[in-house]
């Protein structure tokens, strides 16, 4: 009896073990499953804020945003962009590379086209006020070119590219409202979309 009470309660051992093995696999697996949902929930709050401070079609620009052009002086873009009632922005990456030159060259040639259809152009990059004085004059470039080192505008506009690049795109503004906004283009489809553009929010 003593033999068949001792393997009895040995059975009970052995089978208490599993049990307590599987509990503990089980509290293992909702673990990471929870780590996953917060770490889900924290990438989408990361999201959320970035679109939360990205100007998107029909905003405003800041009242507060003021940048430099070639010459030094401070600009105020949500004045410019009232006192211009269409403002023409573009956004290339360095200064005197040659996709950028085009690109400036291309918004020179097209000057004119839009001056007419009562367009002011401006081009935007991170180079130094020094740097866009030298493009500038080395292009003949018939604009202003504003310089934004901190990418103060150029980071609301979603043009930033990491850790310090920016992408190609172009802006335009009606009254100080974003209208249209193209992120990602060619030298030679900006200059010409931005034509297309401004015929159509003028006519």
């Amino acid at each position: 009896m003593v033999r068949r009470s001792a393997r009895l309660a040995g059975n009970t051992v052995e089978e208490a073990a599993p049990a307590a093995k599987k509990q503990k696999t089980t509290a293992q697996a909702v673990k990471p499953k929870q780590s996953t949902v917060d770490a889900k929930k924290e990438s989408n709050d990361v999201k959320a804020d970035t679109a939360k401070n990205t100007l998107e079609e029909g905003d405003e620009i800041p009242a507060d945003l003021e940048l430099e052009n070639q010459d030094g002086e401070s600009v105020n873009l949500l004045k410019l962009a009232k006192d211009a009632k269409v403002l023409v922005v573009f956004l290339y990456p360095k200064a005197s590379t040659p996709g950028c030159t085009r690109q400036a060259v291309g918004f020179r040639d097209n000057f004119e086209v839009l001056t007419g259809l009562g367009a002011t152009v401006v081009g935007l990059s991170s180079d130094s006020p020094k740097t866009q004085t030298n493009f500038k004059l080395k292009q003949k470039l018939s604009y202003d070119l504003l310089s934004d080192p901190s990418k103060k505008l150029i980071g609301p506009l979603g043009a930033k590219k990491q850790p310090n690049g920016i992408v190609r795109s172009d802006f335009i503004f009606r009254d100080g409202v974003l209208k249209v906004k193209r992120v990602g283009i060619s030298p030679e489809k900006s200059f010409t979309g931005a034509v297309d553009e401004v015929k159509k929010l003028v006519t």
